[in-house]
Protein backbone atom coordinates (compact mmCIF):
# COMPACT_ATOMS: atom_id res chain seq x y z
CA UNK A 1 0.00 0.00 0.00
CA UNK A 2 1.52 3.31 -1.02
CA UNK A 3 1.60 6.29 1.31
CA UNK A 4 -0.62 9.16 0.13
CA UNK A 5 1.30 12.23 -1.02
CA UNK A 6 1.28 14.80 1.83
CA UNK A 7 0.05 17.77 -0.22
CA UNK A 8 -0.63 20.10 2.70
CA UNK A 9 2.81 19.46 4.19
CA UNK A 10 4.62 19.73 0.84
CA UNK A 11 3.19 23.18 0.15
CA UNK A 12 2.85 24.42 3.72
CA UNK A 13 5.55 27.05 3.20
CA UNK A 14 3.25 28.77 0.70
CA UNK A 15 0.88 29.53 3.58
CA UNK A 16 1.24 33.12 4.65
CA UNK A 17 1.37 34.39 1.09
CA UNK A 18 -1.75 32.36 0.41
CA UNK A 19 -4.32 31.11 2.90
CA UNK A 20 -5.00 27.42 3.51
CA UNK A 21 -8.30 27.85 1.68
CA UNK A 22 -6.53 29.43 -1.30
CA UNK A 23 -3.96 26.65 -1.37
CA UNK A 24 -6.79 24.13 -1.51
CA UNK A 25 -8.28 26.06 -4.44
CA UNK A 26 -4.95 26.07 -6.30
CA UNK A 27 -4.89 22.30 -5.89
CA UNK A 28 -7.99 22.05 -8.08
CA UNK A 29 -6.83 24.40 -10.85
CA UNK A 30 -6.00 23.22 -14.37
CA UNK A 31 -3.48 25.13 -16.49
CA UNK A 32 -2.66 24.58 -20.17
CA UNK A 33 0.92 25.28 -21.24
CA UNK A 34 1.82 25.17 -24.93
CA UNK A 35 5.57 24.59 -25.23
CA UNK A 36 7.89 22.62 -22.98
CA UNK A 37 11.15 24.38 -23.82
CA UNK A 38 12.80 27.54 -22.53
CA UNK A 39 9.93 29.07 -20.61
CA UNK A 40 7.38 26.25 -20.84
CA UNK A 41 9.29 23.81 -18.66
CA UNK A 42 10.11 26.27 -15.92
CA UNK A 43 6.55 27.63 -16.04
CA UNK A 44 5.23 24.13 -15.38
CA UNK A 45 7.64 23.51 -12.50
CA UNK A 46 6.83 26.87 -10.94
CA UNK A 47 3.11 26.17 -11.01
CA UNK A 48 3.64 22.67 -9.62
CA UNK A 49 5.58 24.09 -6.66
CA UNK A 50 2.83 26.67 -6.19
CA UNK A 51 0.52 23.71 -5.69
CA UNK A 52 -1.35 23.54 -9.00
CA UNK A 53 -1.99 19.88 -9.78
CA UNK A 54 -3.71 19.66 -13.17
CA UNK A 55 -1.83 20.34 -16.40
CA UNK A 56 -2.16 20.11 -20.14
CA UNK A 57 1.36 20.12 -21.61
CA UNK A 58 1.95 20.34 -25.35
CA UNK A 59 5.21 20.04 -27.29
CA UNK A 60 6.19 18.03 -30.37
CA UNK A 61 9.97 18.46 -29.98
CA UNK A 62 12.71 16.47 -28.24
CA UNK A 63 15.61 17.78 -26.16
CA UNK A 64 18.87 18.53 -27.95
CA UNK A 65 22.24 19.99 -26.94
CA UNK A 66 21.45 23.59 -28.02
CA UNK A 67 18.66 23.56 -25.40
CA UNK A 68 21.12 23.19 -22.51
CA UNK A 69 21.67 26.90 -21.89
CA UNK A 70 18.08 27.65 -20.85
CA UNK A 71 15.66 24.70 -20.73
CA UNK A 72 15.12 23.10 -17.31
CA UNK A 73 14.31 19.71 -18.81
CA UNK A 74 17.43 19.62 -20.99
CA UNK A 75 20.08 17.36 -19.47
CA UNK A 76 22.46 14.69 -20.69
CA UNK A 77 20.04 12.13 -19.29
CA UNK A 78 17.13 13.51 -21.36
CA UNK A 79 18.86 13.98 -24.72
CA UNK A 80 16.59 12.86 -27.54
CA UNK A 81 13.58 12.44 -25.26
CA UNK A 82 10.25 14.17 -25.97
CA UNK A 83 10.04 17.44 -24.06
CA UNK A 84 6.42 16.99 -23.00
CA UNK A 85 7.14 13.53 -21.55
CA UNK A 86 10.17 14.80 -19.63
CA UNK A 87 8.22 17.72 -18.18
CA UNK A 88 5.47 15.31 -17.16
CA UNK A 89 7.98 13.17 -15.25
CA UNK A 90 9.42 16.25 -13.56
CA UNK A 91 5.95 17.39 -12.48
CA UNK A 92 5.18 13.96 -11.04
CA UNK A 93 8.52 14.02 -9.23
CA UNK A 94 7.37 17.15 -7.42
CA UNK A 95 3.82 15.95 -6.85
CA UNK A 96 2.95 12.36 -7.82
CA UNK A 97 -0.74 13.25 -7.58
CA UNK A 98 -0.50 15.68 -10.49
CA UNK A 99 -2.83 15.02 -13.40
CA UNK A 100 -0.79 15.68 -16.54
CA UNK A 101 -2.29 15.31 -19.99
CA UNK A 102 0.43 15.29 -22.63
CA UNK A 103 -0.12 16.50 -26.17
CA UNK A 104 3.00 14.98 -27.67
CA UNK A 105 2.26 16.16 -31.20
CA UNK A 106 2.04 19.76 -29.99
CA UNK A 107 -1.11 21.78 -30.51
CA UNK A 108 -2.80 22.11 -33.86
CA UNK A 109 -6.20 22.92 -35.32
CA UNK A 110 -7.27 19.32 -34.76
CA UNK A 111 -6.59 19.08 -31.02
CA UNK A 112 -6.80 22.69 -29.84
CA UNK A 113 -10.32 22.32 -28.45
CA UNK A 114 -9.25 19.29 -26.42
CA UNK A 115 -6.13 21.11 -25.21
CA UNK A 116 -8.27 23.95 -23.83
CA UNK A 117 -11.08 21.79 -22.44
CA UNK A 118 -11.71 22.48 -18.77
CA UNK A 119 -8.67 24.71 -18.21
CA UNK A 120 -8.70 27.71 -15.88
CA UNK A 121 -5.81 29.51 -17.57
CA UNK A 122 -3.62 29.32 -20.64
CA UNK A 123 0.12 30.04 -20.49
CA UNK A 124 1.84 30.76 -23.80
CA UNK A 125 5.27 29.18 -24.17
CA UNK A 126 5.26 28.54 -27.89
CA UNK A 127 8.29 29.19 -30.04
CA UNK A 128 8.50 32.83 -31.15
CA UNK A 129 7.87 31.87 -34.78
CA UNK A 130 4.77 29.70 -34.16
CA UNK A 131 2.55 32.43 -35.57
CA UNK A 132 -0.42 30.52 -36.97
CA UNK A 133 -1.10 28.25 -34.00
CA UNK A 134 -0.45 31.08 -31.52
CA UNK A 135 -3.04 33.20 -33.31
CA UNK A 136 -5.54 30.33 -33.25
CA UNK A 137 -4.87 29.57 -29.58
CA UNK A 138 -5.38 33.09 -28.31
CA UNK A 139 -8.49 33.43 -30.48
CA UNK A 140 -9.94 30.31 -28.84
CA UNK A 141 -9.10 31.65 -25.38
CA UNK A 142 -10.98 34.86 -26.19
CA UNK A 143 -13.94 32.89 -27.48
CA UNK A 144 -14.07 30.58 -24.44
CA UNK A 145 -13.34 33.29 -21.87
CA UNK A 146 -10.06 31.71 -20.71
CA UNK A 147 -7.45 34.06 -19.19
CA UNK A 148 -4.23 33.89 -21.20
CA UNK A 149 -0.74 35.13 -20.37
CA UNK A 150 2.49 35.40 -22.28
CA UNK A 151 5.80 36.32 -20.64
CA UNK A 152 8.57 36.72 -23.20
CA UNK A 153 12.22 36.03 -22.28
CA UNK A 154 14.10 38.97 -23.73
CA UNK A 155 17.80 39.44 -23.06
CA UNK A 156 18.11 39.08 -19.30
CA UNK A 157 14.58 40.12 -18.52
CA UNK A 158 10.91 39.38 -18.97
CA UNK A 159 8.05 41.10 -20.77
CA UNK A 160 4.48 40.40 -19.65
CA UNK A 161 1.15 40.68 -21.44
CA UNK A 162 -2.15 39.39 -20.05
CA UNK A 163 -5.28 38.89 -22.13
CA UNK A 164 -8.33 38.61 -19.91
CA UNK A 165 -11.96 37.72 -20.72
CA UNK A 166 -13.97 40.70 -21.88
CA UNK A 167 -10.92 42.90 -22.37
CA UNK A 168 -8.58 43.60 -25.29
CA UNK A 169 -7.83 40.42 -27.21
CA UNK A 170 -4.52 39.20 -28.60
CA UNK A 171 -5.68 39.98 -32.13
CA UNK A 172 -6.86 43.47 -31.22
CA UNK A 173 -3.51 44.18 -29.60
CA UNK A 174 -1.08 42.66 -32.11
CA UNK A 175 -3.12 43.32 -35.27
CA UNK A 176 -1.87 40.21 -37.07
CA UNK A 177 -4.86 39.40 -39.26
CA UNK A 178 -3.71 37.84 -42.53
CA UNK A 179 -0.30 39.50 -42.56
CA UNK A 180 2.66 37.53 -43.96
CA UNK A 181 4.83 35.87 -41.34
CA UNK A 182 7.64 38.40 -41.70
CA UNK A 183 5.24 41.21 -40.83
CA UNK A 184 3.79 39.19 -37.95
CA UNK A 185 7.32 38.82 -36.56
CA UNK A 186 7.83 42.58 -36.55
CA UNK A 187 4.40 43.19 -35.02
CA UNK A 188 5.16 40.59 -32.34
CA UNK A 189 8.53 42.08 -31.40
CA UNK A 190 7.10 45.59 -31.15
CA UNK A 191 4.01 44.53 -29.23
CA UNK A 192 5.74 42.23 -26.75
CA UNK A 193 8.09 44.85 -25.32
CA UNK A 194 7.46 48.41 -26.49
CA UNK A 195 9.98 49.71 -23.96
CA UNK A 196 12.78 47.70 -25.61
CA UNK A 197 14.85 47.54 -22.43
CA UNK A 198 16.85 44.57 -23.73
CA UNK A 199 18.07 46.13 -26.96
CA UNK A 200 21.02 48.30 -25.79
CA UNK A 201 23.16 45.40 -24.53
CA UNK A 202 22.85 43.02 -27.48
CA UNK A 203 26.57 42.66 -28.14
CA UNK A 204 26.30 40.36 -31.17
CA UNK A 205 23.46 41.80 -33.28
CA UNK A 206 23.83 39.18 -35.99
CA UNK A 207 22.76 36.54 -33.45
CA UNK A 208 19.20 37.75 -34.09
CA UNK A 209 18.23 36.39 -37.48
CA UNK A 210 14.57 36.33 -38.50
CA UNK A 211 15.46 34.74 -41.83
CA UNK A 212 16.96 31.70 -40.09
CA UNK A 213 14.40 31.87 -37.28
CA UNK A 214 16.90 32.05 -34.46
CA UNK A 215 17.93 34.36 -31.65
CA UNK A 216 20.03 34.37 -28.47
CA UNK A 217 18.62 33.36 -25.08
CA UNK A 218 19.54 33.18 -21.40
CA UNK A 219 18.44 31.04 -18.46
CA UNK A 220 18.08 34.23 -16.39
CA UNK A 221 15.33 35.47 -18.68
CA UNK A 222 13.49 32.14 -18.51
CA UNK A 223 13.69 32.05 -14.71
CA UNK A 224 12.47 35.64 -14.44
CA UNK A 225 9.61 34.86 -16.81
CA UNK A 226 8.52 31.95 -14.63
CA UNK A 227 8.51 34.11 -11.51
CA UNK A 228 6.39 36.73 -13.23
CA UNK A 229 4.06 34.14 -14.77
CA UNK A 230 3.65 32.26 -11.50
CA UNK A 231 2.66 35.45 -9.70
CA UNK A 232 0.19 36.42 -12.42
CA UNK A 233 -1.25 32.91 -12.32
CA UNK A 234 -1.71 33.12 -8.56
CA UNK A 235 -3.63 36.39 -8.92
CA UNK A 236 -5.72 35.20 -11.84
CA UNK A 237 -6.52 31.76 -10.44
CA UNK A 238 -7.37 33.07 -6.97
CA UNK A 239 -9.07 36.25 -8.14
CA UNK A 240 -7.08 38.59 -5.94
CA UNK A 241 -4.46 41.23 -6.59
CA UNK A 242 -4.29 43.72 -9.43
CA UNK A 243 -3.82 42.14 -12.86
CA UNK A 244 -2.70 44.48 -15.63
CA UNK A 245 -4.19 43.41 -18.96
CA UNK A 246 -3.47 44.53 -22.51
CA UNK A 247 -3.06 47.26 -23.64
CA UNK A 248 -1.01 47.43 -20.44
CA UNK A 249 2.34 45.64 -20.54
CA UNK A 250 5.24 45.22 -18.13
CA UNK A 251 8.93 44.71 -18.87
CA UNK A 252 11.58 44.11 -16.24
CA UNK A 253 15.23 43.91 -17.24
CA UNK A 254 17.62 42.60 -14.59
CA UNK A 255 20.72 43.59 -16.55
CA UNK A 256 19.70 47.23 -16.63
CA UNK A 257 17.87 47.18 -13.27
CA UNK A 258 14.83 48.74 -14.91
CA UNK A 259 11.10 48.18 -14.69
CA UNK A 260 8.72 49.84 -17.16
CA UNK A 261 4.95 49.70 -17.47
CA UNK A 262 3.62 50.51 -20.91
CA UNK A 263 0.12 51.54 -21.90
CA UNK A 264 -0.61 51.43 -25.59
CA UNK A 265 -4.28 52.06 -26.40
CA UNK A 266 -5.03 50.38 -29.71
CA UNK A 267 -2.05 48.05 -29.36
CA UNK A 268 -0.16 47.99 -32.64
CA UNK A 269 -2.58 50.57 -34.04
CA UNK A 270 -1.07 53.05 -31.60
CA UNK A 271 0.95 55.74 -33.43
CA UNK A 272 4.10 54.90 -31.45
CA UNK A 273 3.81 51.24 -32.40
CA UNK A 274 3.06 52.04 -36.02
CA UNK A 275 6.27 54.04 -36.21
CA UNK A 276 8.27 51.25 -34.55
CA UNK A 277 6.73 48.70 -36.90
CA UNK A 278 7.66 50.78 -39.95
CA UNK A 279 11.27 50.99 -38.75
CA UNK A 280 11.33 47.26 -38.00
CA UNK A 281 9.95 46.32 -41.40
CA UNK A 282 12.52 48.49 -43.12
CA UNK A 283 15.35 46.80 -41.23
CA UNK A 284 13.89 43.37 -41.91
CA UNK A 285 13.67 44.13 -45.63
CA UNK A 286 17.39 44.95 -45.60
CA UNK A 287 18.16 41.70 -43.79
CA UNK A 288 16.10 39.68 -46.25
CA UNK A 289 17.76 41.37 -49.20
CA UNK A 290 21.20 40.70 -47.75
CA UNK A 291 20.25 37.04 -47.35
CA UNK A 292 19.04 36.89 -50.94
CA UNK A 293 15.44 36.25 -49.90
CA UNK A 294 12.79 37.64 -52.21
CA UNK A 295 9.65 39.08 -50.60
Amino acid sequence: MTTPFPYEQAFSRNIGWVTKEEQARLRQKRVAIAGGGGVGGVHAMTLARLGVTKFHIADFDSFDVPNFNRQVGAMVSTLGQPKADVIRRMLLDVNPDCEVTVFGEGINAGNLEAFMKGVDMYVDALDFFAFEIRQQTFALCARLGIPASTVAPLGMGAALLNFLPGQMTFEEYFQWGDLPETDKAVHFVVGLAPAGLHRPYLVVPEAVNFVERRGPSTIMACQLCAGVMGTEALKILLGRGKVLAAPWGVQFDAYRNKLVRTWRPGGNKNPLHRLMIAVGKKQLAKDLAAAGVQQ
